[in-house]
């Protein structure tokens, strides 16, 4: 481990590793196979980092997040480690660059997306790739019993196969279920993991959950009285941009971020939140994965989360740097009837699944017997308007699609453009192009990519621009007119969502559905969305020592902070309530209803949630002067 010190502190200047960390290192060092279950901020990442650091050769780290890994190859580039990821979006030239630097460039660290790792050309690349260590990150993915299964991470075992190394498995949240089945499909040869489970407690963490049905006031109160950056997630797009223009028309520096933003635009919005210069970020699911922000001082959710796997991740995005922050939830009866109905729209029946299988392949024109391996490049929006169909319930049709294997869904991935030449080699010599440019450049493509005239290739903008001594917009330009020219059909990059056929396309009643696993996946999100409730309607039992329980941390005590916890000691503790609520008469003569609720919803201050009923009893009994202007129903 001395080494692994030395490791530490050259490149990620740490003196000494966290005590869970420390146990994960040693066991990936002594070649163990190894499940590392760890919190969100808990420092996975230098549970891979530092023991393949050590060790000749590269690690191969799996992971879901294509922006994770983008800002994890970024961090490593900036302490001087060589890392390379691949990653649906890149064209096949790309792929192969990638790939070949990987195996000869002194790389360290190959991402790859668990889509990849069964191609054709990454398994042509894996013999010589001399793999350190296999890295599972999120390996909660692997699992069916798991809140985000993915079928693509059960080629991870097969990989397992044909590279002997080690593996590193990765999650923050998985319950005992779910971690026996990480290992055992993860396991060859009979071989045992080292399970290593970090404690769960975030002591300086203070979990609240309220019952309310102002919303907005108790959103903006918390940014108010609660210093320092926050994220406030939200269900769905337009009450993001809704509840961002609320809490800016009060005053706060805030921001909102979606999967509608496009890409530059999203990037914008979370180097401006991380950097600062926006305090306060609404937003869905979609932000928040891979981010490390150590000072994010509160989170909030207007509203319970799917499961407590999700709620517990996006909480736990606040106070990394073990200061006191606060973690805010808000329910009222309707959500909990909207996560029940929510079910339903999350599992269509299968035969509307079965028709949104064949309406993609009418979108994208792919005729039966045809398609496997095909990138259709997909908009959603699009897809529904044409077919009258419901976005949600086609957006988990589409989910199941992927999750029974019949397609790869990408959202939101960097689509490089197509070009293909619509006449034939012959009838090329008879146009007349305006330009000596364009004949030039019409020869490179025929020379470079041979199928040009069959169909539509996929083209590098960059090494075509650095061949014909132009930059990319010109190059562009000269493409746009060969089009104009009616020479060549130019499709141009975007950034678009792309699905990918695995397979043929397949007859009406020749889907295989997998109709057992839909039915257990089915059942498994309706014990998640039990335990969710269970969650918030809560009052006996501490908030933390219910989180901990669930994750399968049996020996808990109570966090001594949650809004649970501080209402039993208001309750045993009503004479120092009343002290505080005199106190701030006193200071504050001429107070009113709305001053006093606002001090009293003050984390901070430690009030116990019934103290608007106290208020009433100290008012009814005298203790106390009548507020001014607002009435009480403002508490």
């Amino acid at each position: 481990m001395a080494n692994a010190l030395d490791i530490l502190k050259r490149y990620w200047g740490y003196d000494s590793f966290r005590p869970v960390q420390k146990e994960v290192v040693e066991s990936a060092l002594s070649g163990r196979d190894t499940l590392a279950i760890l919190p969100t901020g808990g420092g996975k990442s230098i549970c891979f980092q530092v023991p393949a650091m050590m060790k000749d050769g590269l690690a191969l780290v799996v992971t879901p997040l294509i922006a994770l890994m983008k800002d994890q190859v970024q961090n490593l580039k900036a302490r001087g480690i060589k890392a390379i990821a691949i990653h649906t979006g890149m064209t096949r030239r790309e792929l192969d660059l990638a790939l070949n630097n990987a195996a000869w460039g002194d790389c360290k660290f190959l991402y790859v997306s668990p889509e990849r790792i069964a191609t054709q050309l990454f398994l042509s690349y894996v013999d010589v790739l001399n793999v350190n260590y296999i890295v599972v990150d999120e390996a909660h993915c692997i699992s069916q019993w798991g809140y985000d299964f993915r079928p693509d991470y059960l080629r991870i075992g097969e990989l397992r196969a044909i590279v002997d190394a080690p593996v590193i498995a990765l999650t923050a949240t998985a319950t005992p279920e779910v971690a026996e089945d990480i290992m055992e499909r993860l396991s060859v040869r009979g071989e045992q993991f080292k399970l290593i489970r970090g404690g769960f407690e975030r002591p300086n963490l203070s979990y609240l959950v309220r019952h309310t049905e102002d919303k907005y006031g108790q959103l903006l109160n918390v940014c108010r009285k609660v210093d320092g950056s926050g994220i406030i997630y939200m269900r769905n797009r337009r009450l993001c941009e809704e509840i961002s223009s609320f809490l800016a028309s009060a005053g706060e520096n805030v921001s909102y971020y979606h999967a509608g933003l496009s890409a530059s635009e999203r990037e914008m919005r979370q180097e401006a939140w991380k950097s600062g210069k926006i305090r306060i970020m609404v937003c869905t699911n979609a932000f928040g994965m891979g981010i490390d922000k150590p000072d994010v001082r509160f989170v909030a959710h207007a509203s319970p989360p799917d499961s407590i796997e999700a709620y517990f991740q996006e909480a736990g995005r606040a106070g990394r740097d073990g200061k006191r922050s606060w973690t805010l939830l808000l329910w009222t009866e309707k959500d909990l009837r909207n996560m029940r109905q929510l079910l339903d729209l999350s599992f269509p029946p299968l035969d509307y699944i079965e028709d949104v299988y064949q309406k993609i392949h009418v979108f994208g024109s792919i005729p039966y017997e045809t398609g496997a391996g095909a990138r259709l490049r997909f908009d959603l929006e699009a897809f529904c308007r044409n077919y009258s169909l419901q976005r949600a319930k086609t957006h988990y049709a589409i989910h199941y699609l992927e999750q029974s294997e019949h397609i790869i869904y990408s959202e939101d991935v960097a689509v490089p453009a197509q070009v293909k030449i619509l006449s034939d080699r012959q009838g090329l010599y008879d146009i007349d192009l305006p330009e000596r440019s364009m004949a030039e450049l019409l020869e490179l493509l025929m020379r470079l990519y041979p199928g040009i005239f069959s169909y539509a290739v996929t083209i590098d903008e960059e090494d075509l621009s650095r061949r014909m001594g132009v930059t990319v917009p010109i190059l562009r330009q000269l493409l746009y007119r060969l089009s104009t020219e009616h020479v060549i059909r130019y499709i141009p990059a975007v950034c678009s969502s792309l699905v990918t056929l695995r397979h043929d396309r397949l007859r009406p009643g020749n889907l295989n559905l997998q109709p057992e696993r839909y039915r257990m996946l089915r059942g498994t999100a309706s014990s998640r969305i039990d335990a969710m409730a269970q969650f918030v309607t809560e009052n006996d039992v501490c908030r933390s020592r219910f989180l901990l329980n669930y994750f399968g941390q049996s020996e808990t005590e109570d966090c001594g902070t949650c809004d649970v916890c501080r209402g039993r000691k208001g309750a045993g503790r009503e004479g120092d309530a009343r002290e505080k609520i005199r106190e701030f008469v006193r200071l504050h003569p001429d107070y009113d209803a709305r001053m006093l609720g606002d001090w009293a919803s003050d984390p901070r201050n430690g009030m116990p949630e019934n103290t608007a009923v106290l208020v009433r009893r100290m008012l009814d009994e005298g203790e106390i002067p009548e507020p001014l202007g607002h009435p009480l129903d403002r508490l």
